[in-house]
């Protein structure tokens, strides 16, 4: 079981130049968990790629479902006071922290692409190009 954040199931759902490493994080560990946050985030992704004329609606509402069905039931809420003990001890965002309570909470790596997340918690958070290599 692994944390992944919102852009790693993005790279999933919306084809590009990431989708190939998310695909083979998705073979070494299906078993996908994350904050609840991940479908809000999700909806501002899908917003931008659609307002950009990068997608129709039609593809943004099949990754939504996609991605939705693949993430039931492995959705957790994080208590807040565990994400804003990370707040206060590291540089990135609240919901940034939220990825990395879960994954603390879980005992578990959080699977991100995010530079800040990986320099932060560098312990707990893995790339997603390096845990697709099998590092």
């Amino acid at each position: 079981m692994i944390v992944v954040d919102v852009n790693t199931i993005a790279y999933l759902w919306i084809p590009g130049e990431m989708t190939g490493f998310a695909e083979k994080t998705l073979e070494r560990d299906s078993a996908w968990v994350s904050p609840i946050l991940w479908k809000s985030e999700f909806r501002n992704i899908l917003a931008q790629y659609l307002r950009r004329g990068l997608i129709h609606f039609k593809t943004a509402q099949r990754c939504l479902d996609g991605a939705e069905s693949q993430m039931s039931g492995h959705e957790y809420i994080i208590p807040s006071s565990l994400i804003m003990r990370k707040v206060t001890d590291y540089h990135c965002s609240a919901y940034d922290c939220e990825y990395m309570a879960l994954a603390d909470d879980l005992r578990i790596k959080l699977v991100t692409s995010d530079r800040q997340i990986l320099k932060e918690f560098s312990e707990t958070a893995i790339s997603l190009k390096s845990f697709a290599a099998g590092n």
